[in-house]
């Protein structure tokens, strides 16, 4: 409609001032002649129709192709007190699946099949498993439960998974059981779920931090995120690797308390399912409300990465903003020529080769 009727209005402006000049010049009449192939009318009426088709075209190409398009991302995580037994271990990540949305499950289960042809070591969800119910896993649980690694697959929950936009955001007994199914779910499916809660991951005696913590986001009521709880038992952990669902936990508590965090790893965002995203460029509607919304950021030595989804929500597509699956290398290096970086977006859109 945005399309359509701006030219609609030009004709109006048109026969505006066809009748003014009429009015004041009755005796010059204006007359369309039979050779004439088309009318100043038509002509507008033709390029609004096309300028309309433009994004109903692509609008629904994202519906049909878009929202299924799964996109692996590859992403190499420098990290300067990695131990060497973990130099190359590869973790891969999905986020926000939003199962209640989902109307293709063999098409769901091709971009898990997707994840797992990575053959990553470990992987990592981070959060929103459903828009708000626990019954939506049904005909998803065996799919997801397909998700495995050799060291482990770990999760947290994210602002949806707490049912607050169907049960509402007071306490009741039907809200709490609800998050105590979704939380069931995540250990059907053998993945561990991390409530500000850490795991110590060792290979050959060396020593990694998996740390989670429960949602927590600047935008939304759903405030349960507690690092100081998840960080507790891995102060002699020289690396520490945090899953919190909405990004804004980084820059709102992380940076500015706690700086031993090498790695986060953030969902939530979507990149509102439509924007641009390339190697150089990357632009969406979402990046007005969050600073960090899509692919890996530095500030000193510490990094967040934010995953744009694996589903999507309200609208059922994603343009230009695909659905994505990340794989991460880790490796041992030095952060010298990032020290003095204040904020810089990367963009994490790099494909083999």
């Amino acid at each position: 409609k945005f399309g359509f009727l701006p030219f609609l209005f030009m004709d109006d402006i048109r026969r505006n001032f066809i009748w003014i000049k009429r009015k004041l010049h009755p005796e010059k009449q204006i007359v369309h002649h039979a050779g004439e192939k088309i009318t100043r009318s038509e002509f507008l009426v033709k390029a609004a129709t096309v300028a309309a088709a433009i994004p109903f075209t692509s609008l629904s190409w994202s519906v049909i192709y878009g929202a299924y398009d799964y996109q692996v991302k590859y992403q190499t995580l420098f990290i300067d007190e990695l131990p060497r037994s973990f130099d190359g271990i590869r973790i891969g990540q999905i986020s926000d699946t939003h199962v209640g949305s989902f109307f293709h499950p063999k098409t769901v289960k091709a971009g898990v099949e997707l994840l797992l042809c990575e053959k990553p070591d470990m992987i990592f969800f981070t959060g929103d498993l459903v828009n708000a119910k626990a019954t939506e896993m049904r005909g998803y649980q065996d799919i997801f439960s397909k998700i495995s690694a050799p060291l482990g697959v770990y999760s947290v929950l994210g602002n949806h998974d707490y049912g607050g936009s169907y049960y509402g955001k007071n306490p009741s007994p039907e809200k709490a059981k609800n998050l105590a199914d979704i939380k069931t779910t995540h250990k059907n499916m053998g993945w561990d779920l991390l409530c500000n809660e850490n795991r110590i991951l060792k290979i050959n005696g060396e020593a990694i931090g998996i740390l989670g913590v429960e949602n927590w986001g600047i935008n939304h009521q759903e405030k349960y995120g507690d690092v100081g709880k998840a960080v507790k038992g891995t102060e002699a952990v020289p690396t520490k690797l945090l899953l919190s669902h909405d990004p804004s936990y980084w820059r709102a508590h992380i940076l500015p308390q706690y700086p031993e965090i090498d790695v986060i790893f953030s969902g939530h965002t979507h990149g509102m399912q439509m924007g641009i995203l390339t190697d150089y460029f990357q632009w969406s509607p979402v990046q007005y409300r969050y600073k960090e919304w899509a692919g890996l950021y530095h500030e000193g030595t510490q990094q967040l990465y934010v995953n744009v989804g694996y589903g999507f929500l309200n609208f059922p597509g994603r343009l230009g903003v695909l659905p994505e699956i990340t794989i991460f290398e880790l490796k041992h290096a030095s952060f010298n020529l990032l020290k003095d970086v204040v904020y810089h977006p990367v963009s994490s859109m790099l494909q083999p080769g």
